[in-house]
């Protein structure tokens, strides 16, 4: 039986934080029920199947790639990144990775990429789970040293209410200043409270 990894990353689109990717290798007959791409399901849906996930995986594990990394690199490079670091974080050697997507990384096993694999593949559905899990818990943790900026609730995304919070107390150490939102609203003046 081949050992099959499935990787998703999330935090492409935002304007603060990580880029935090998932691997994960699943056997085949994992019982799972209910994966489906990350952003269709509900957070406490995602939450319990994060869970369940991590609990019946042959193998998890994260990656990710630091908003310094994001902002030298560009973002789609830091995404390669994270998930060559996540299946390198693994505890077993997969065989094939399947990625999210339309390109394939630069990664220690052979990959190939699906487009909206996400929501057909269950190994990358899982992978995707775990990952905005990971991330989101995160973000809900900057929220305390940042609370101006409101990240508990848009996880970074370009929401009019981060815009806002942008325009008023400029970017904090957690923004990626090689975004143009970020980079408009000035220099680095946000800090921890």
């Amino acid at each position: 039986m081949r050992i099959v990894a499935g990787i998703d990353e999330v935090g492409v689109g935002p304007l603060a934080g990580p880029v935090v990717a998932a691997a994960v290798v699943l056997a085949p007959r994992h019982g799972l029920m209910g994966l489906a791409d990350s952003k269709r399901l509900t957070a406490r849906r995602r939450t319990l199947l994060a869970e369940e996930i991590k609990a019946c995986a042959q193998a998890w594990a994260l990656g990710r790639a630091e908003v310094e990394e994001v902002d030298r690199l560009n973002v789609l490079h830091a995404a390669w990144l994270a998930m060559r670091r996540a299946v390198e974080n693994l505890a077993m050697v997969p065989e094939l990775a399947l990625v999210d997507g339309v390109h394939t990384p630069v990664l220690p096993c052979p990959a190939r990429a699906i487009v909206r694999g996400d929501a057909r593949v269950p190994v990358i559905s899982a992978a995707s789970i775990v990952a905005k899990v990971a991330r989101d818990a995160e973000m809900c943790e900057w929220d305390a040293v940042y609370p101006q900026y409101g990240f508990a609730g848009h996880k970074g995304y370009g929401t009019a209410r981060h815009l806002e919070a942008l325009a008023r107390y400029g970017a904090c150490p957690l923004h990626r200043t090689s975004f143009a939102p970020v980079r408009d609203a000035g220099g680095l003046r946000g800090v921890a409270s």
